[in-house]
């Protein structure tokens, strides 16, 4: 992790980020998937840099007291130093700041390096969306967060 950096995603960084996006993911999103959330304010997303490259990132939403984190992807030569678990606890910590009360996401059931990092921020499941992936139909675990922000 030594020398990351996170930061708020910006539109220079969307050639890295696609670049990283059409790596890692079999059905990735589009470069004007992240470029109209940028533009609209819609996501809070951050980016993780080093040496002036971004290495991975983040794209979440908040909604009233909820954040949903809908992408984490770290470049393949960069994984396993801690960057994907530095932007969730950006990302959470940021939420926090916010007063966000609970934090959702889903992970495919495959997925057992991701489940285990959101278990370790206290993630725990609440459940299946079966068959949500759609290229292959593979089921999601949908994991939640209890955060405690806002008013009571």
């Amino acid at each position: 992790m030594n020398g990351v950096t996170v930061r708020p995603m910006a539109r220079r960084d969307l050639d890295d980020i696609q670049s990283i996006e059409e790596t890692v993911f079999s059905t990735p999103w589009s470069r004007s998937a992240f470029r109209e959330g940028l533009e609209a304010g819609a996501s809070v997303s951050w980016a993780a840099e080093q040496e002036g490259r971004v290495v991975g990132y983040l794209v979440s939403w908040i909604v009233e007291d909820e954040l949903h984190i809908g992408n984490v992807a770290v470049a393949p030569a960069c994984q396993g130093r801690g960057i994907a678990r530095k932007l969730v606890g950006r990302s959470l910590e940021h939420a926090a700041e916010q007063g966000v009360r609970w934090a959702a996401l889903e992970v495919r059931r495959s997925n057992d390096r991701a489940q285990e990092l959101y278990r370790s921020f206290g993630f725990r499941r609440i459940g299946v969306r079966r068959r949500y992936y759609s290229v292959d139909g593979e089921d999601a675990i949908v994991m939640a967060l209890e955060m405690g922000g806002g008013e009571s």
